[in-house]
């Protein structure tokens, strides 16, 4: 679902550039995509992040995955067709938001990496920074507080990432966090430290 269904429509440039807003907010805008199996902690550490960068004064917003399904999404299942329009739209919501010169953080499974390609190609070289957070499925399990894994290992659930759905590993994400191996405060300084390290925040 990709083609523009209403042809008597014209694209509106705005008077204020993105770069504009970066010089105003005092930092570049970018898409930090967590991914990662459910359990990986991928919301966690997104806010773990967001409070950081918030805390230096910085414009963030961060897109989970569940949130997004109460609203923008609420018409989209887990086929693969449906991952993919969910995925394709945070894709275009994101782009939104660096346009408006904010960080904004997803967190989401987005278990396809030629759904995650489609949305770094909407956005300039540099602006979409891939964190994979690493994690063995058997500790995700471990930490699965919404009982999710035990449902989908009983066949409650259908479609489930890592159980009867698959997850397919970035090849060249920008960032690989281990969530299994590292505390949730050595992750956050880890991503920090990479934002600074290309210049998007001082």
């Amino acid at each position: 679902m990709t083609d523009i269904k209403s042809k008597n429509i014209t694209w509106h440039e705005s008077n204020i550039t993105k770069e504009d807003r970066e010089k105003l907010n005092g930092h570049k805008a970018v898409v930090l995509w967590f991914t990662g199996l459910s359990g990986s902690g991928k919301s966690t550490l997104a806010h773990a992040v967001e409070q950081a960068l918030y805390d230096k004064g910085c414009r963030t917003i961060v897109l989970d995955g569940d949130n997004i399904r109460h609203g923008l999404n609420k018409n989209l299942g887990f086929s693969p067709e449906d991952r993919e329009e969910n995925i394709r739209r945070i894709g275009e919501v994101a782009k939104l938001f660096t346009q408006a010169g904010v960080i904004a953080l997803t967190a989401f499974i987005s278990p396809y990496r030629a759904d995650r390609d489609k949305v770094r190609a909407l956005l300039n070289d540099g602006e979409f920074i891939e964190v994979y957070l690493q994690c063995a499925i058997e500790v995700c399990e471990s930490r699965d507080v919404k009982g999710l894994y035990k449902k989908a290992r009983a066949g409650e659930i259908k479609e489930f990432t890592g159980i009867s759905a698959p997850y397919e590993e970035p090849l060249q994400a920008e960032l690989v966090i281990d969530t299994a191996a590292i505390t949730l405060e050595d992750s956050a300084r880890a991503v920090l430290a990479f934002l600074r390290d290309r210049g998007i925040v001082a």
